[in-house]
């Protein structure tokens, strides 16, 4: 039998699960500072749901459950694969989230303040960043248009990031509407629009001249390529010019509104915490590859490492899909398998721990060593042992798990801190 874990998916050891609880834990108390509560989903989703969620090139990645005993052998005589799975693991935690706002629509008080933290799955091909198994950690809005919850999500966002020590960072922000109205005005038609933006949300990383070649290849009209091509070689796209060009006036304004105010706590927030840095800034180019997003849409990026390492928007129809009834929703999901990893290459030590010593006693002193022990634990972390024979060998592997000290039951009860 094979020892290493899937490919996709990691063992994490005793000292980087105490990390990630910590991390965790750090996030989960500044969501709930800010008057989040937290709901559980379970991981399995009907495909139903799950097929028709929009979640973009996600649903690709989907992991299908085949269906069981007499369902399936029905299945496999009818000769459809697409009748063989009623189930699938979730691809993120909105989808869930939306089918739980359907399903206790009547029991909620909105605006409805959620937090979601769980594992998700995608049938990624596994390298470095790219997990098929991991941990999302997410707070959500439902019930309310105004754009003073984008601005709030975005604070309570960096407040969770700078609790666990990242200290450098930028926030794009852009609205869907915005941009398909720009892009409209060009000349590039409606039904084209979706496509248009998923090339155009790689302007960061091909320039001008790629994206513009891609839309070349898709076979869109030349004049709206050219239009196009003018505008970002003369860089003409300030939120203020877009403004001005567009008919979505309010999507504009709400769009301006958040990022002004955005700004302004990022200033503030500068005389709080004088070693972190991070701004708001308006990206035209940032569109995000999920589908359900229909306005507002903001991605977090660390100054220190390249990537996003946050990221939502707004979502006010995906909950309609199962009540019929569009429902105002938008939310942000911070990456945390990015942020350990940066976390964990920079040798990251939970801060202000309490020291872990282990204590060492006879079989026939367990008692004794027992209650010695408990009379520490308000000091330190204490592990009870047997002593070994060779104790100076064992120091050494209870080093590496980050034990810091002895004490010889029996001997001199003194700690014995160790080099």
């Amino acid at each position: 039998m094979k020892t290493t874990p899937v490919k996709g998916t990691n063992d994490y050891n005793a000292n980087e699960a105490e990390i990630r609880d910590y991390l965790q834990d750090r996030i989960l108390g500044v969501y709930r500072k800010y008057g989040y509560e937290r709901i559980v989903t379970p991981i399995l989703e009907d495909s139903e749901n799950l097929d028709k969620s929009e979640g973009g090139d996600n649903l690709n990645l989907v992991f299908k459950i085949l269906k069981r005993g007499e369902k399936l052998d029905k299945a496999m005589q009818s000769g459809s694969m697409n009748d063989l799975t009623d189930m699938g693991l979730r691809y993120d935690l909105t989808l869930p989230l939306c089918r739980y706002v359907a399903n206790n629509q009547g029991k909620l008080v909105y605006p409805f303040k959620v937090i979601q933290m769980g594992t998700v799955y995608r049938a990624e091909r596994p390298q470095k960043g790219r997990l098929r198994e991991f941990t999302q950690c997410d707070i959500d809005v439902i019930g309310s248009s105004s754009p003073n919850i984008e601005i709030e999500l975005l604070h309570v966002a960096s407040e969770a990031l700078i609790a666990i020590g990242i200290k450098r960072f930028t926030i794009k922000v852009n609205d869907r509407r915005v941009l398909k109205s720009m892009l409209e005005g060009m000349g590039f038609a409606t039904p084209d629009l979706d496509s248009v933006c998923i090339s155009f949300d790689k302007l960061d990383k091909i320039g001008v001249d790629g994206v513009c070649a891609e839309l070349t290849e898709k076979a869109f009209p030349g004049e709206a390529i050219e239009s196009l091509h003018r505008q970002l070689e003369q860089g003409n796209f300030t939120l203020e010019s877009m403004a001005e060009q567009i008919a979505e006036k309010e999507a504009a304004a709400n769009l301006q509104t958040i990022v002004e105010q955005a700004s302004q706590i990022a200033t503030e927030n500068a005389a709080r915490y004088p070693d972190v840095e991070y701004k708001v800034i308006f990206d035209p180019s940032l569109v995000r590859g999920q589908g359900y997003y229909t306005g507002t849409v903001f991605e977090i990026e660390s100054d220190e490492f390249r990537g996003a390492i946050a990221g939502g928007g707004r979502y006010d129809n995906l909950i309609g899909k199962f009540i019929r009834q569009d429902v105002p929703a938008v939310g942000i999901s911070i990456g945390f398998e990015r942020i350990f990893s940066i976390l964990i290459s920079q040798n990251f030590q939970i801060p202000d721990q309490k020291q872990k010593i282990a204590l060492f006693y006879e079989p026939s002193e367990f008692g004794e060593a027992f209650r010695k022990a408990e009379s520490l634990r308000d000091s330190y972390t204490i592990s009870l042992l047997e002593r070994p024979k060779k104790i100076g060998p064992y120091l050494d592997r209870l080093k590496e798990k980050g034990v810091t000290g002895f004490i010889n039951f029996g001997g001199s009860d003194e700690v014995n801190f160790l080099d």
